[in-house]
């Protein structure tokens, strides 16, 4: 269980540092891999995506870390990175919700789906602070654990970065 909580200034530093390594990325990306890359974003919140926050929460009781995350960050899009990673924005999340619900993790109610890989796999965040990544691309299938914290799994992004610079 996650003993701290998400840092919004810590996540507003990993949003520089992942948006200036994903562009030195972007530099080699086609000699590596013979095309062209996507287009790899980190949005910074907005106005516009704080009230798509608010939105979410008056739907649905939602971790505090995705609240702190959704007040830093509106959005993040790296395609290119080994199977991809799309955290979505807090407008989308809500929509999934009103159409598929939590997510059924034994011990975290709620379980809301706020990222997905290249693949289709999903990633929900418990109410204990753990990301749970499905197995197959299912909203109905099995979650393993997949970090023990957000700010965990953001640092796993910068590790799969770093480790194609």
């Amino acid at each position: 269980m996650a003993d701290e909580r998400l840092d919004a200034e810590w996540l507003r530093d990993w949003c520089g540092q992942a948006a200036a390594s994903v562009a030195k990325l972007a530099q080699s990306f086609h000699a590596q891999h013979g095309f062209e890359p996507g287009d790899s974003t980190v949005v910074l919140a907005t106005q516009e995506s704080h009230d798509a926050a608010d939105a979410l929460v008056e739907l649905t009781p939602i971790p505090s870390d995705l609240t702190t995350m959704y007040w830093v960050i509106s959005e993040v899009s790296f395609p290119d990175l080994e199977n991809g990673c799309f955290v979505h924005p807090a407008s989308l999340v809500a929509d999934h919700f009103r159409e598929y619900g939590a997510v059924q993790i034994d011990g975290e109610e709620p379980a809301v789906v706020f990222a997905s890989d290249g693949g289709g796999h999903l990633f929900a965040l418990g109410d204990s602070g753990r990301v749970w990544k499905s197995t197959t691309a299912s909203w109905f299938d099995q979650f393993d654990l997949a970090a023990d914290s957000l700010q965990e799994f953001f640092e796993g992004i910068s590790r799969q970065i770093n480790s194609q610079l």
